[in-house]
Formats: C-alpha cells, structure tokens, sequence
C-alpha cells in the first residue's frame, strides 16, 4: 500500500522547496510528516476526511495544521480534503444540514434554493447550527470510518503478504 501511496505524493524536500509553502518549512522537517505507516496513514485519513466535512474556508490549511500538530502524514490528510470540491460541496454540505436537521429536530425547511451570494447570507442565520452540527457529526463518523477501514485493511494486507510467504514455503519444502 505505503508503494503505491509513494508514487503519487511528493517528496518532503519539494514540499519544503515550494514557494507556497516556504513559511512553514521549518515545520516540514519532522519526518513523521511523511512516513507511510500504518499510524500515520489511517491517522491522516481520519483528519483529512473530518475537515473535508467541515464547511469552512481553506481546509486543506486546517487539515495541514492538524497533520503538523499530531505528526501525522501531510501529504495525504490534505489530499484528501479535496473530496469536498467545488461539484461535491453542495451535496456533501446540504446532506450534512440534513443530518443537523435530524439530529437537532429542526425541520429542514430553507425554501426556494438559489446559488446566490445574497440567499445564502440571508440564510445563514437559520441553516448554521444544523449545517455545522451536521458537519461535526459526519466529520467525525467518516473520520472514524476512515481511520478503520485503513486500519483494516492494512491488516489483511499483512496477513496476506505473510500468509502467501508460508505457502512459498511450504512449495519449497514439498519439491525438496
């Protein structure tokens, strides 16, 4: 897993080389920031799928803080903030106020939706606590989901690694 994951991610020197980035590069040198281990990786799933929920601005700065503050790996927690894009943001956002409607017991009424500036601010009053309650909650289950299924899966992945060396083994011994 941690081969493939290498392939696509940058290394930690063009990260600290890159002119964006170059007011953080003192913290950019811990090497946990970019082991691919079964802790860092399942941990950087759980933080990068739990800002992704959360609707603020610049979440890959907070998903990049919090990997930096927990010492997890960098690359892929902010990688993965990018599941809440621009085409996925509406349904993830408003799927989030429904959940805060459901839990909080509030009726999911916002009326006639426009893709305005001045509805949504006119809005905002009303849909903020269910939208960011929401947001908490499927940040934190998605996270948790995350954070496991990695986990999980890095087991098997072992497992199966080790299991198909003892059945090498075992062909070896048998055509001695």
């Amino acid at each position: 897993m941690s081969k493939a994951l290498k392939h696509y991610l940058p290394s930690p020197e063009a990260l600290r080389k890159h002119k964006h980035l170059r007011f953080c590069a003192q913290h950019l040198h811990d090497p946990n920031l970019f082991h691919l281990n079964r802790r860092s990786l399942s941990s950087a799933f759980a933080s990068g799928l739990f800002w992704a929920m959360m609707p603020i601005p610049m979440q890959m700065l907070a998903a990049a803080v919090s990997a930096i503050v927990l010492r997890i790996n960098l690359p892929v927690s902010v990688a993965l903030v990018w599941i809440s894009n621009p085409f996925t943001m509406p349904p993830i956002f408003y799927f989030n106020y429904l959940v805060g409607t459901w839990i909080l017991g509030a009726p999911p009424d916002i009326g006639d939706f426009q893709m305005s500036v001045e509805w949504i601010s006119q809005q905002l009053g009303a849909i903020w606590l269910p939208l960011y309650f929401g947001s908490l909650v499927v940040g934190i289950i998605l996270g948790m989901l995350g954070y496991i299924t990695v986990r999980l899966y890095w087991r098997w992945n072992v497992i199966s690694k080790l299991q198909a060396r003892a059945r090498k083994r075992e062909l070896i011994k048998k055509t001695l």
